[in-house]
């Protein structure tokens, strides 16, 4: 689990296809002290495991599998590639962001950048399947960056970003047409699809309102 709450940018070092998957080399800002094989880190939200380290290069590497590489935009990194990085979320971390797993809903496509003096609003076109999780004033995972939805309209939504996260992120240097990862918040997911549950189940507003629940 994470936060959403960037702790650098990485760079990718070397990229091997092998068949089925692809494995990456990652170099971080960040020392690789107290990280093992085995342990996760989000790379532009996705979670992966880290499969091996290179201490004396302070790299570590990750397996990617075609499916991950279709869902998301890491099939688009390539040697020089700067990532949005975060290690697993500790007992004893505090909680900056929102809950993000690290598992990708699906890909937005940037539309534009707007500014309006200190408001900088990044506009995004939204999966049709992840937009029933999206409120306004809500959370929201881009790249990995956790963020809070300015508006939502029929295809796309908006989120203000200030010049902090636009310069520790790699989202500043997404233009229109490009690919981000996106992951809505899952507390909307399991609200929505509880509500959808009950729906099914015949308990309406008005029943609930009956037996006094409302």
């Amino acid at each position: 689990m994470f936060t959403g709450i960037v702790e650098g940018i990485g760079r990718i070092v070397s990229r091997v296809d092998k068949g089925s998957i692809v494995q990456f080399e990652v170099l971080p800002p960040f020392s690789l002290e107290g990280v093992a094989e085995g342990d996760s880190i989000a790379v532009n939200g996705v979670c992966l495991t880290v499969t091996a380290l290179d201490l004396t290069k302070g790299t570590f590497f990750v397996d990617v599998v075609r499916e991950t590489l279709s869902r998301t935009n890491l099939g688009e990194l390539f040697v020089g590639s700067r990532v949005n990085l975060e290690r697993a979320l500790m007992p004893t971390s505090r909680m900056g962001g929102h809950f993000v797993l690290g598992h990708i809903d699906g890909t937005g496509e940037v539309l534009r950048w707007q500014k309006q003096g200190n408001d900088i609003r990044l506009f995004v076109k939204l999966p049709r399947a992840v937009k029933p999780y999206v409120v306004e004033k809500g959370f929201i995972a881009i790249d990995g960056v956790s963020l809070t939805v300015v508006d939502v309209k029929d295809d796309y939504l908006s989120v203000a970003l200030i010049p902090y996260t636009l310069e520790s992120t790699v989202i500043s240097e997404r233009l229109p047409g490009d690919k981000v990862n996106i992951e809505a918040d899952i507390v909307g997911k399991y609200v929505v699809n509880a509500v959808k549950g009950a729906q099914q189940k015949g308990v309406t507003e008005s029943l609930l309102r009956e037996k006094g629940f409302i």
